[in-house]
């Protein structure tokens, strides 16, 4: 008997992983478009539907695929904050999730972001691009055995980022709620607040929690930090107050601020707006600081490597459920 399953949000470089890793014979639906309010009936005819991280799988999106008969509603992704958990489980419709891929994909465009904003090496491209080719006072930089950076989140990708760092000659110091001995290899464990006064780089780590975390960094915590320092986030966006941190880097508080992802994502990431003005004026705000400010579409996870990781974990994830009616990775 087969299995269908409908994945969205799958790039044409993609399409030959899925294929090549469909070791259980599922029969595949590979889509293009991400689930979206307007093209739900896309997934019809399916037993199973596998998302990413911005598809919407809000109540209206699962009360529709559970009118399907679609009972298996997977996101290849950890983060899964785009999926209404409450919903699919009044609906009887299981929710699993990957809970971990390689974190040195994440880890290495942390670390790439903070240097490119350390080195000033967007900074100088940008002028070259415009044909200025001076040597600016603004782009003088320290060199990395010379900096202090603060990993906020010291997991399997804050530790792998240290580990860069450290292996980079650079300072590296860590703060978590959780301390972790394989961490210590790499960083030195201060409080957040010494972590915010000493660091030239600080790198975000964190879960995302609803209740209690929602934009948590924020003037309290930019004011704490040391003058010209630069923040990057390939965390959750929902953590960080934007307004506050584009407002730190506009006056010159931050040197700089990178980050892989923003709020409401779906709106902007996977779009072309060309000469258009974006959909969200802090957004906008954030490209009009460009190259102080680095925006990359969530591009974190997307490596070979964690490609793997993700189809692999998913599709152990469906196997599971349909022959023994669990999974580890059920939510």
């Amino acid at each position: 008997m087969s299995f269908k399953i409908t994945a969205y949000g799958v790039r044409s470089n993609e399409v030959e992983s899925f294929n090549k890793l469909n070791k259980y014979d599922f029969e595949l639906n590979l889509l293009s478009e991400n689930l979206a309010a307007d093209n739900v009936q896309t997934a019809a005819g399916s037993d199973a539907v596998l998302l990413r991280g911005n598809n919407l799988a809000d109540k209206r999106n699962l009360d529709r695929l559970n009118e399907m008969g679609i009972k298996y509603v997977f996101t290849r992704t950890v983060g899964y904050n785009h999926i209404d958990v409450a919903a699919a489980k009044a609906n009887g419709q299981l929710v699993a999730y990957v809970p971990g891929y390689s974190p040195y994909s994440v880890a290495e465009l942390a670390f790439t972001l903070g240097l490119t904003l350390q080195r000033n090496t967007a900074l100088a491209a940008y002028r070259s691009s415009q044909k200025d080719f001076r040597v600016q006072p603004d782009e003088f930089a320290t060199e990395i055995h010379d900096l202090t950076v603060g990993i906020i989140g010291t997991g399997r990708i804050g530790r792998d980022e240290a580990q860069l760092w450290q292996g980079a000659n650079a300072k590296v110091i860590g703060y978590d709620l959780y301390p972790s001995k394989e961490a210590e290899k790499y960083l030195t464990y201060v409080d957040e607040k010494e972590l915010l006064a000493k660091a030239d780089i600080v790198s975000l780590h964190v879960p995302y929690f609803p209740n209690s975390n929602h934009h948590y960094f924020n003037d309290e915590y930019l004011n704490n930090m040391k003058d010209g320092a630069i923040l990057v986030n390939t965390a959750r966006a929902e953590i960080t107050d934007v307004a506050a941190i584009l407002n730190a880097v506009d006056k010159g508080k931050l040197k700089g601020f990178a980050t892989d992802v923003i709020e409401n994502e779906s709106k902007i990431f996977g779009k072309e707006f060309q000469n258009e003005k974006l959909p969200d004026e802090l957004i906008q705000k954030a490209v009009e600081l460009f190259p102080k400010v680095l925006i990359t579409p969530h591009i974190g996870s997307y490596t070979e490597e964690a490609l793997k990781d993700m189809i692999s974990i998913s599709y152990d994830n469906f196997n599971d459920v349909l022959t023994t009616g669990k999974s580890k990775n059920l939510l």
